[in-house]
This record gives C-alpha cells, structure tokens and sequence, in this order.
C-alpha cells in the first residue's frame, strides 16, 4: 500500500517575513494568502483529495478550509502538523531576533535547541510519524496543511539529509510538496514547493 501526501504551507498572512508568528500569534491568512489557497484548490481539481488535515494555527485551519471548500473533504485538525514551538522566540520580530542561540538555532538544526521550545528534531519527528501512517494506511490523496520549518524538515528527513540543510531549499506560502508515502514508512519525494 502507498499513498500520494501532499504538504502545502498555509497561505500568506501580514505577519510572514516579519514576525515569527510560531504558536502564540492567532494570525488570519490576508487577501493573497486566501488567493494562494484559492489557486493551489483550483490547481488540484480532480485529483481525488480524499482529507485535508491541518496544523491547528487560525492560518492553516483558514488555508485547509479553502482546499475542503473546492475539493470536497472536510477539513480535520491534527497537532502533529503544528508549527514548531518556539518558546521565548514566539511571537517576536525577526529583527529583534538576534545572537548565539539564534544564529546557532539557523546554522545547527539538527542539534541546537530554541529558547525554551521544541528542537526541530522533535517537529520533524511527529509531522513523519503521521506521513508514516497515512503510507501505511495506502489509498487516495491526502493534503497537510502545514508550516515552512515543518514541512523543509520532513522533506530533509525523507530525502536522509541531515536537518542542517533545512534552509537550502524553500517552501513558499500557498504551495505544495509531494510525497509518495509507503507502507514501510518511507516516501518518495516527487516535487517541491510546486504550484499544484
């Protein structure tokens, strides 16, 4: 048994870029990122969705609500899809986020800790054990709406690249990464931060 997974990052929202929005913020997605979502639900009609999970952050719950609306699936909350805890640094500018346990954190993630967080080890763990289970369970599409950080560690983990490599790559607002999950708890990665 496999099954295609799609990861897709939540739209757009006033804080992304400025902001690490993290757990603490309840951010609504903003006109483009309702426009995102709206484009990527248009781009994968017909192509069988049978569930959207969902992180349960208001912009990916919105972002899902989008996807279900067009492709048929009521949406349904997971926690493994949530965004990484980010302790002390949620919630803060990106510009006041600065010095060693900062600039270790985006140099070593495969090691360093956050400010009284989750490592991205632990993240990344939880958002594959649930790709390992729809895999394993076989049959149609299943769409994650997930976060940036969640979804570039799974990609690493699949691919066996070391998390330190997380920021060599992007996953943008509105797009999707797929996966072919099987039932040994692998996937296969068949495209990255793609439009449909």
């Amino acid at each position: 048994m496999s099954r295609l997974v799609g990861l897709v990052r939540h739209g757009s929202h006033d804080e992304l870029g400025r902001v690490l929005s993290g757990r603490t913020t309840n951010v609504a997605l903003n006109p483009a990122g309702r426009d995102e979502a709206a484009a990527l639900a248009r781009a994968l009609a017909g192509a069988g969705v049978a569930a959207v999970l969902s992180s349960p952050q208001r912009r990916t719950v919105e972002t899902a609500a989008i996807l279900a609306r067009a492709l048929g699936p009521t949406p349904q909350v997971d926690p493994a899809l949530d965004e990484i805890d980010f302790g002390e640094w949620s919630g803060r500018d990106f510009a006041d986020l600065s010095g060693d346990a900062w600039d270790l954190w985006n140099t070593a993630r495969a090691t360093a800790p956050t400010a009284g967080g989750e490592t991205m080890a632990a993240a990344t763990a939880r958002a594959a054990a649930l790709i390992d289970r729809l895999g394993a369970g076989g049959g149609e599409p299943v769409l994650c709406v997930s976060h940036c950080d969640i979804i570039r560690g799974v990609v690493c983990h699949y691919l066996g690249l070391t998390l330190d490599n997380i920021l060599r790559f992007s996953v943008d607002p509105g797009r999707i990464c797929w996966l072919h999950a099987d039932r040994q708890g692998g996937a296969q990665l068949l495209s990255l931060n793609a439009r449909n």
